[in-house]
C-alpha cells in the first residue's frame, strides 16, 4: 500500500535502518530478560500475588513480542517477510501463514472512495479469517463481520474520519467465518485528493485478542489479590481483637485481684510477628485461684488465623475453668489433650501450666511438648528439669507428669513460647535467654526484666508470634 498523505500533515519519514536495528536489539535483549524472570516465577496457582505477577510478566512479554515483530517489519520495509518470534509461542494469536509472511496480527487496508475499490494486505485477510483469493470488503461490507453491538462504534469512527477528517483509533470485535470472536484495533486517517477532498481512507488493523486476554487475566488476578488481602486484613483484625479480649493486659505489670500481700510480681507481653503474617495461637495467663494459689501458663496452638485464635480462646477458657476447679497441672494437661483430640478440626498444641503455692513457695508444674520454664537466682540461670509430656492432641490418653520446685524471694521465673528469640533454634534460644541472668539479677521488678527482653528481642522483622510471662517472687 502506498504511503498515504494525511489530511493535515505529510506522512513522517521512517527512521534510518541503523536506528531501528538498535531499537530491535534492545527490545530482544529486554524480551529475553523478561522471559527469564517469568520462567523463574512460580505458577502453581496457590498464591494470588504470584498469579498476578505471572499475568503481568505474560502481558509484558506479549507486548514485547509485538514490538519485536513491528520493528522488524519497519526495518525491512513493507515488502519484506518477517519470521515469527521464537520466544513465547503460546502468546501468538494465530499461526503464521504457509511459507512465511508478515506478522499475522497486523494488516493494512486502503479504501478508495472515488472508485469504491478496497486494497487489503494478506495479513488482514488472515486476521479476519477470509480467503485471500476473495475480494476485499468495501467500507459498506466491512460491518458484516463485526459483532452487532460493536457496529455503531465502527460506523461512528469511519464517519468521523471521512466527514470531519478525524483519525481513527478504536477497537471492535469481529466474528470470523468459523465462529471465533477476535478483538481488532484499528488506526487510520483520511487521504486527500488533488482537489483537497477526501479521496480514500487507509488503516492499520491489529488483532489484539491475546493482548486483551492477558490484560483481563492481569486485572482478574489483581482483583483476586486485593480480595485476598482484604480478607487477610479482616481475619488479622478479628484474630487480634479476639486475642486482646481473652489475654490479660500486657501493657505493664499484671495485677492479680487478691487483697493480701503480693507474693508474685508479674509482667507479660505478646511479641507479634510482622503485620502481614496472620496471628498465631500463642497465649499466656496468670490467674489467682480461690485457695490463694496462682495459675501461671503459656502455650501455643499450631496454625494461624481466626480459627486458631478461636481455638486458643477455647483452650485458655478450659485451662482457667479446670484450674479454678482445683485440677493439678498434670491432670489439667491430660484433659486439654482429650479436648483437642476430640475436636472436629484436630489441632496440635504445646503448653506449660504451673500452680504457685505462696505458703511454701513451691511451684508445681507440667508441660506438654513445650519449653520448660527458666529460673534465675543470684545472677545465674538454669532450665528447670521437665517432667514427661507430649504435644497436646498428638495421642489419645496421654499422661502428663508433674515436677515440684522450691523458689526463694528474689527468684525470677520465665515462661515463654517458641519464637521469643528470632532466628534461633530451641537450644540456642535458651542459651541467649540464660545469658540475661546478670541483668535479671540486677532488676528490681518483673517489668524491668520484661523491658530487658523487649530491648533484646523486640525488634522488627519477627517471623513468628511469641508470648512471655515473667514472675518474680517477692515474699
Amino acid at each position: 500500500m502506498p504511503s498515504p498523505v494525511s489530511a493535515d500533515l505529510p506522512a513522517a519519514q521512517p527512521p534510518g535502518r541503523g536506528s531501528v536495528e538498535a531499537l530491535l536489539t534492545q527490545t530482544r535483549r529486554l524480551k529475553g530478560d523478561v522471559d527469564a524472570v517469568r520462567r523463574d516465577t512460580r505458577n502453581d496457582g496457590a498464591d494470588p500475588e504470584e498469579r498476578w505477577q505471572r499475568a503481568l510478566y505474560d502481558l509484558a512479554l506479549h507486548q514485547l513480542e509485538d514490538l519485536d515483530a513491528h520493528l522488524a517489519q519497519l526495518r525491512d520495509g513493507p515488502a519484506a517477510e518477517v519470521a515469527a518470534p521464537a520466544e513465547a509461542p503460546a502468546l501468538r494469536a494465530a499461526p503464521a501463514a504457509p511459507g512465511g509472511s508478515l506478522l499475522s496480527r497486523v494488516g493494512s487496508a486502503e479504501w478508495n472512495l472515488l472508485t469504491d475499490e478496497a486494497t487489503w494486505s494478506g495479513e488482514l485477510f488472515q486476521i479476519l479469517g477470509l480467503d485471500r483469493d476473495a475480494p476485499a470488503l468495501t467500507l459498506d461490507e466491512l460491518p458484516s463481520l463485526v459483532l452487532e453491538e460493536d457496529r455503531p462504534k465502527l460506523t461512528a469512527m469511519v464517519t468521523d474520519c471521512l466527514v470531519d477528517g478525524k483519525p481513527i483509533d478504536g477497537e471492535f470485535r469481529i466474528v470470523r467465518p468459523e465462529g471465533s470472536v477476535r478483538a481488532v484495533h484499528m488506526m487510520g486517517e483520511p487521504v486527500l485528493g488533488a482537489d483537497g477532498g477526501t479521496a480514500s481512507m487507509w488503516a492499520v488493523l491489529r488483532d489484539v485478542s491475546e493482548l486483551r486476554r492477558c490484560r483481563r487475566t492481569e486485572r482478574e488476578t489483581r482483583d483476586s489479590l486485593q480480595r485476598h488481602r482484604r480478607q487477610e486484613q479482616s481475619e488479622h483484625r478479628i484474630a487480634a481483637e479476639l486475642q486482646e479480649a481473652v489475654l490479660p493486659p500486657w501493657r505493664g505489670s499484671l495485677r492479680l485481684p487478691h487483697q493480701g500481700p503480693r507474693t508474685l510480681d508479674l509482667a507479660a507481653r505478646r511479641f507479634p510477628a510482622a503485620t502481614s503474617t496472620p496471628l498465631g495461637g500463642d497465649w499466656y495467663d496468670a490467674l489467682e485461684l480461690s485457695d490463694g494459689e496462682t495459675l501461671l501458663s503459656v502455650g501455643d496452638l499450631t496454625g494461624r488465623g481466626v480459627a486458631v485464635a478461636s481455638g486458643m480462646a477455647m483452650l485458655l477458657g478450659a485451662v482457667r475453668g479446670m484450674a479454678l476447679a482445683g485440677s493439678p497441672p498434670g491432670e489439667l494437661l491430660g484433659t486439654l489433650n482429650h479436648l483437642l483430640d476430640a475436636t472436629v478440626q484436630p489441632a496440635l498444641g504445646s503448653a506449660v501450666c504451673c500452680r504457685y503455692r505462696p505458703r511454701t513457695r513451691t511451684l508445681v508444674w507440667a508441660q506438654a511438648g513445650h519449653p520448660a520454664p527458666l529460673l534465675y537466682r543470684d545472677g545465674t540461670g538454669r532450665l528447670l528439669n521437665a517432667p514427661d509430656g507430649v504435644l497436646l492432641g498428638a495421642t489419645s490418653g496421654a499422661v502428663y507428669g508433674q515436677a515440684v520446685d522450691t523458689l526463694r524471694p528474689g527468684d525470677v521465673l520465665l515462661l515463654h513460647t517458641d519464637g521469643l528469640v528470632p532466628g534461633h533454634g530451641p537450644s540456642t534460644a535458651v542459651d541467649r535467654l540464660l545469658d540475661l541472668a546478670p541483668r535479671f539479677g540486677a532488676a528490681h521488678t518483673a517489668q524491668d526484666c520484661l523491658r530487658t527482653l523487649v530491648e533484646e528481642f523486640g525488634g522488627d522483622g519477627r517471623e513468628d508470634d511469641a508470648c512471655v510471662l515473667v514472675a518474680r517472687v517477692t515474699a
